[in-house]
Protein backbone atom coordinates (compact mmCIF):
# COMPACT_ATOMS: atom_id res chain seq x y z
CA UNK A 1 0.00 0.00 0.00
CA UNK A 2 1.18 3.62 -0.99
CA UNK A 3 2.35 5.60 2.33
CA UNK A 4 1.84 9.24 2.69
CA UNK A 5 4.44 11.74 1.18
CA UNK A 6 4.51 15.48 0.84
CA UNK A 7 6.67 18.16 -0.98
CA UNK A 8 9.22 17.87 1.66
CA UNK A 9 9.75 14.80 1.45
CA UNK A 10 10.48 14.32 -1.96
CA UNK A 11 12.66 17.49 -2.23
CA UNK A 12 14.94 15.40 -0.02
CA UNK A 13 14.49 17.14 3.59
CA UNK A 14 12.98 14.18 5.14
CA UNK A 15 13.52 10.61 3.19
CA UNK A 16 11.92 8.31 5.24
CA UNK A 17 8.29 8.10 4.82
CA UNK A 18 5.45 8.39 7.63
CA UNK A 19 4.35 4.91 8.84
CA UNK A 20 0.81 3.34 7.62
CA UNK A 21 -1.73 4.22 9.32
CA UNK A 22 -5.64 3.39 10.10
CA UNK A 23 -7.98 4.30 12.45
CA UNK A 24 -10.11 1.57 12.93
CA UNK A 25 -13.87 1.64 15.30
CA UNK A 26 -16.72 -0.56 15.60
CA UNK A 27 -15.76 -2.45 12.74
CA UNK A 28 -14.81 0.64 10.75
CA UNK A 29 -11.36 1.41 9.32
CA UNK A 30 -10.61 5.17 7.91
CA UNK A 31 -7.18 4.47 6.02
CA UNK A 32 -5.23 7.24 6.58
CA UNK A 33 -2.18 6.46 3.96
CA UNK A 34 -3.27 9.42 1.93
CA UNK A 35 -4.70 13.07 2.66
CA UNK A 36 -8.55 13.00 4.03
CA UNK A 37 -11.80 15.62 4.13
CA UNK A 38 -13.70 15.76 6.87
CA UNK A 39 -16.63 17.81 6.12
CA UNK A 40 -18.09 20.70 8.29
CA UNK A 41 -22.07 20.19 9.81
CA UNK A 42 -22.81 22.59 12.32
CA UNK A 43 -26.15 21.77 14.50
CA UNK A 44 -25.13 25.21 16.03
CA UNK A 45 -27.68 28.67 15.82
CA UNK A 46 -24.74 31.09 15.86
CA UNK A 47 -21.59 29.22 13.57
CA UNK A 48 -19.22 31.91 12.51
CA UNK A 49 -20.07 30.87 8.69
CA UNK A 50 -23.69 31.33 8.46
CA UNK A 51 -24.00 29.22 5.07
CA UNK A 52 -22.93 25.76 7.39
CA UNK A 53 -25.50 25.93 9.59
CA UNK A 54 -27.82 23.28 9.36
CA UNK A 55 -31.62 24.35 9.42
CA UNK A 56 -33.63 21.09 10.10
CA UNK A 57 -33.18 17.58 9.57
CA UNK A 58 -34.02 17.41 5.30
CA UNK A 59 -31.25 19.97 5.61
CA UNK A 60 -28.79 17.69 7.06
CA UNK A 61 -29.13 14.80 5.00
CA UNK A 62 -29.11 16.79 2.09
CA UNK A 63 -25.80 18.73 3.27
CA UNK A 64 -24.26 15.09 4.37
CA UNK A 65 -25.23 13.25 1.43
CA UNK A 66 -23.63 16.18 -1.04
CA UNK A 67 -20.63 15.98 1.10
CA UNK A 68 -20.06 12.51 1.02
CA UNK A 69 -20.59 11.98 -3.14
CA UNK A 70 -18.39 15.26 -3.64
CA UNK A 71 -15.91 12.99 -1.28
CA UNK A 72 -15.58 13.62 2.07
CA UNK A 73 -14.16 10.73 4.25
CA UNK A 74 -15.55 11.80 7.59
CA UNK A 75 -18.92 13.73 9.12
CA UNK A 76 -18.12 16.19 11.89
CA UNK A 77 -21.06 17.18 13.88
CA UNK A 78 -20.66 19.88 16.19
CA UNK A 79 -23.68 21.46 18.38
CA UNK A 80 -21.51 23.81 20.48
CA UNK A 81 -20.13 26.92 18.53
CA UNK A 82 -16.22 27.32 19.25
CA UNK A 83 -16.31 30.74 17.56
CA UNK A 84 -14.03 33.84 19.89
CA UNK A 85 -16.43 34.81 22.04
CA UNK A 86 -19.30 32.09 21.54
CA UNK A 87 -21.78 31.70 24.36
CA UNK A 88 -22.04 28.60 26.76
CA UNK A 89 -24.41 25.95 26.02
CA UNK A 90 -25.81 23.42 28.87
CA UNK A 91 -24.96 19.98 28.84
CA UNK A 92 -28.82 18.89 28.24
CA UNK A 93 -28.78 21.37 24.88
CA UNK A 94 -25.61 19.59 23.63
CA UNK A 95 -27.33 16.66 23.87
CA UNK A 96 -30.33 17.89 22.29
CA UNK A 97 -28.82 19.40 19.59
CA UNK A 98 -26.66 16.38 18.67
CA UNK A 99 -27.93 13.05 19.14
CA UNK A 100 -30.72 12.74 16.95
CA UNK A 101 -28.75 13.90 14.36
CA UNK A 102 -26.27 11.72 15.06
CA UNK A 103 -28.49 8.93 15.13
CA UNK A 104 -30.33 9.89 11.93
CA UNK A 105 -27.02 10.32 9.88
CA UNK A 106 -26.12 6.32 11.36
CA UNK A 107 -28.83 4.85 10.13
CA UNK A 108 -28.87 7.10 6.52
CA UNK A 109 -25.20 6.47 5.73
CA UNK A 110 -23.79 3.27 7.47
CA UNK A 111 -20.65 3.38 5.86
CA UNK A 112 -19.69 7.01 6.78
CA UNK A 113 -17.22 7.54 9.34
CA UNK A 114 -18.75 9.89 11.82
CA UNK A 115 -16.69 12.26 14.08
CA UNK A 116 -18.38 14.32 17.17
CA UNK A 117 -17.20 17.64 17.94
CA UNK A 118 -17.32 18.26 22.04
CA UNK A 119 -15.11 18.42 24.95
CA UNK A 120 -17.57 17.22 27.38
CA UNK A 121 -16.92 13.24 28.61
CA UNK A 122 -20.76 12.86 29.11
CA UNK A 123 -21.88 14.18 25.69
CA UNK A 124 -18.52 11.98 23.87
CA UNK A 125 -20.14 8.69 25.76
CA UNK A 126 -23.80 9.31 24.43
CA UNK A 127 -22.27 9.85 21.23
CA UNK A 128 -19.96 6.43 20.90
CA UNK A 129 -23.03 4.64 21.97
CA UNK A 130 -25.55 6.63 19.48
CA UNK A 131 -22.66 5.77 16.88
CA UNK A 132 -19.96 7.77 16.68
CA UNK A 133 -16.38 6.86 15.10
CA UNK A 134 -14.15 9.37 16.32
CA UNK A 135 -14.03 12.24 18.95
CA UNK A 136 -12.82 15.63 18.02
CA UNK A 137 -11.88 18.01 21.25
CA UNK A 138 -11.25 21.63 21.15
CA UNK A 139 -9.92 21.33 24.53
CA UNK A 140 -7.12 18.05 24.07
CA UNK A 141 -8.98 16.76 27.18
CA UNK A 142 -8.29 20.31 29.22
CA UNK A 143 -11.97 21.38 29.76
CA UNK A 144 -13.17 17.76 31.39
CA UNK A 145 -10.91 15.69 33.37
CA UNK A 146 -12.97 12.82 32.82
CA UNK A 147 -12.52 12.92 28.73
CA UNK A 148 -9.02 11.05 28.58
CA UNK A 149 -10.09 8.56 30.17
CA UNK A 150 -13.09 8.01 28.45
CA UNK A 151 -11.32 7.89 25.32
CA UNK A 152 -8.31 5.25 26.20
CA UNK A 153 -11.11 2.80 27.70
CA UNK A 154 -12.90 2.85 24.41
CA UNK A 155 -10.06 3.73 22.16
CA UNK A 156 -11.88 5.42 20.38
CA UNK A 157 -9.60 7.32 17.48
CA UNK A 158 -8.97 11.54 19.16
CA UNK A 159 -8.52 14.33 17.95
CA UNK A 160 -6.63 16.02 20.19
CA UNK A 161 -6.45 19.74 20.02
CA UNK A 162 -4.45 22.91 21.10
CA UNK A 163 -6.27 25.81 22.63
CA UNK A 164 -4.81 28.69 24.80
CA UNK A 165 -7.84 30.14 26.98
CA UNK A 166 -11.74 28.92 26.36
CA UNK A 167 -13.73 29.66 23.52
CA UNK A 168 -15.17 32.95 25.50
CA UNK A 169 -11.44 34.30 26.70
CA UNK A 170 -9.36 32.89 23.28
CA UNK A 171 -9.50 35.89 21.83
CA UNK A 172 -8.30 38.46 25.16
CA UNK A 173 -4.80 36.42 25.59
CA UNK A 174 -3.01 34.86 22.39
CA UNK A 175 -0.40 33.19 21.68
CA UNK A 176 2.64 35.09 19.23
CA UNK A 177 4.37 34.08 16.69
CA UNK A 178 7.63 33.62 18.20
CA UNK A 179 6.85 30.81 20.99
CA UNK A 180 3.87 29.33 19.53
CA UNK A 181 5.28 26.20 18.39
CA UNK A 182 6.88 25.84 21.51
CA UNK A 183 4.01 25.86 23.28
CA UNK A 184 2.13 23.89 21.31
CA UNK A 185 4.49 21.62 21.21
CA UNK A 186 4.81 21.45 24.85
CA UNK A 187 0.65 21.30 25.57
CA UNK A 188 1.26 17.81 22.93
CA UNK A 189 3.85 16.25 25.14
CA UNK A 190 1.97 16.61 28.08
CA UNK A 191 -1.45 15.70 26.86
CA UNK A 192 -0.23 12.95 24.37
CA UNK A 193 1.74 11.18 27.37
CA UNK A 194 -1.31 11.20 29.48
CA UNK A 195 -3.55 9.25 26.52
CA UNK A 196 -0.75 7.01 25.97
CA UNK A 197 -0.15 6.35 29.79
CA UNK A 198 -3.99 5.91 29.77
CA UNK A 199 -3.79 3.36 27.06
CA UNK A 200 -5.38 4.80 24.44
CA UNK A 201 -3.11 4.57 20.42
CA UNK A 202 -5.55 6.01 17.84
CA UNK A 203 -4.55 9.61 18.25
CA UNK A 204 -4.40 12.59 15.74
CA UNK A 205 -3.06 16.21 16.46
CA UNK A 206 -4.58 19.37 15.19
CA UNK A 207 -2.50 22.42 16.09
CA UNK A 208 -5.65 24.29 16.56
CA UNK A 209 -5.61 27.92 14.17
CA UNK A 210 -7.45 30.44 15.39
CA UNK A 211 -7.53 29.37 19.27
CA UNK A 212 -5.53 31.85 21.35
CA UNK A 213 -3.37 32.68 18.69
CA UNK A 214 -2.41 36.15 16.62
CA UNK A 215 -2.84 36.34 13.18
CA UNK A 216 1.02 35.96 12.73
CA UNK A 217 1.21 32.71 15.14
CA UNK A 218 -1.52 31.39 13.18
CA UNK A 219 0.86 31.69 10.02
CA UNK A 220 3.70 30.53 11.45
CA UNK A 221 2.02 27.07 13.29
CA UNK A 222 2.58 25.91 9.10
CA UNK A 223 5.96 25.87 9.28
CA UNK A 224 6.05 24.05 12.77
CA UNK A 225 3.98 20.52 11.97
CA UNK A 226 7.19 18.47 12.00
CA UNK A 227 7.93 19.86 15.16
CA UNK A 228 5.19 19.14 16.71
CA UNK A 229 4.29 16.24 16.21
CA UNK A 230 7.67 13.97 16.98
CA UNK A 231 5.38 11.12 17.53
CA UNK A 232 4.30 11.00 13.47
CA UNK A 233 0.37 11.18 14.20
CA UNK A 234 -2.05 11.80 11.78
CA UNK A 235 -2.25 15.87 11.65
CA UNK A 236 -5.48 17.62 11.24
CA UNK A 237 -5.99 21.58 9.43
CA UNK A 238 -8.69 23.30 10.30
CA UNK A 239 -8.49 26.66 8.28
CA UNK A 240 -11.98 26.63 6.82
CA UNK A 241 -13.20 30.21 5.64
CA UNK A 242 -11.25 31.50 9.18
CA UNK A 243 -10.46 34.52 10.55
CA UNK A 244 -6.91 34.02 9.79
CA UNK A 245 -7.86 34.09 5.58
CA UNK A 246 -10.46 37.54 6.40
CA UNK A 247 -8.49 39.62 8.40
CA UNK A 248 -5.40 39.41 5.80
CA UNK A 249 -8.10 39.45 3.09
CA UNK A 250 -10.44 42.01 4.23
CA UNK A 251 -13.50 39.92 3.16
CA UNK A 252 -16.40 37.66 4.84
CA UNK A 253 -16.18 33.77 5.00
CA UNK A 254 -18.65 34.09 2.24
CA UNK A 255 -15.66 35.13 0.41
CA UNK A 256 -13.06 33.18 1.76
CA UNK A 257 -12.88 29.80 -0.19
CA UNK A 258 -10.20 31.01 -2.00
CA UNK A 259 -8.40 31.86 0.62
CA UNK A 260 -8.93 28.67 2.11
CA UNK A 261 -8.11 26.50 -1.02
CA UNK A 262 -4.25 28.15 -0.65
CA UNK A 263 -3.95 27.62 2.66
CA UNK A 264 -5.04 23.75 2.41
CA UNK A 265 -2.45 23.35 -0.34
CA UNK A 266 0.08 24.59 2.03
CA UNK A 267 -0.87 22.44 4.70
CA UNK A 268 -0.85 19.11 2.65
CA UNK A 269 2.82 20.45 1.48
CA UNK A 270 3.76 20.40 4.78
CA UNK A 271 2.33 17.26 6.08
CA UNK A 272 -1.64 17.44 6.83
CA UNK A 273 -3.32 14.15 6.71
CA UNK A 274 -6.82 15.79 7.16
CA UNK A 275 -8.99 19.10 5.97
CA UNK A 276 -11.76 19.90 8.00
CA UNK A 277 -14.10 22.06 5.83
CA UNK A 278 -16.70 22.98 4.96
CA UNK A 279 -16.48 22.95 1.06
CA UNK A 280 -15.68 19.84 0.16
CA UNK A 281 -15.61 19.69 -3.81
CA UNK A 282 -13.24 22.45 -3.06
CA UNK A 283 -10.85 20.44 -1.21
CA UNK A 284 -11.26 17.22 -3.19
CA UNK A 285 -10.03 18.96 -5.72
CA UNK A 286 -7.46 20.65 -4.22
CA UNK A 287 -5.73 17.26 -3.56
CA UNK A 288 -5.93 15.89 -6.93
CA UNK A 289 -4.04 18.53 -7.84
CA UNK A 290 -1.86 18.40 -4.74
CA UNK A 291 -1.71 14.56 -6.16
CA UNK A 292 -0.85 15.02 -9.30
CA UNK A 293 2.01 17.58 -8.92
CA UNK A 294 3.65 15.16 -6.29
CA UNK A 295 3.55 12.29 -9.10
CA UNK A 296 4.90 14.58 -11.57
CA UNK A 297 7.87 15.55 -9.21
CA UNK A 298 8.16 11.99 -8.33
CA UNK A 299 8.98 10.93 -11.58
CA UNK A 300 11.52 13.66 -12.74
CA UNK A 301 13.21 12.40 -9.48
CA UNK A 302 13.37 8.47 -10.24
Amino acid sequence: MQTAFSFRQIAGKNSEFLPEQRFVFKGKTLELDQPRIMGILNLTPDSFYQNSRIQHFDHLMNQANQMLEEGAHCLDLGAVSTRPGSEFVSLDEEADRLLEPLELLRKNFPDAWLSVDTYRSQIAKQAIETGAHMINDISGGTFDENMLSLVAKNNIPYVLMHILGTPETMHKKMLEASNVITKVKAFFEIQVNKLLSLGASQIMLDPGFGFGKTLAANYKLFTGFETINPWDFPLLAGVSRKSMIRKVLDIEPENALNGTTILHTWALQQGATFLRVHDVKAAAECIRLWHYMLGVIQEEND
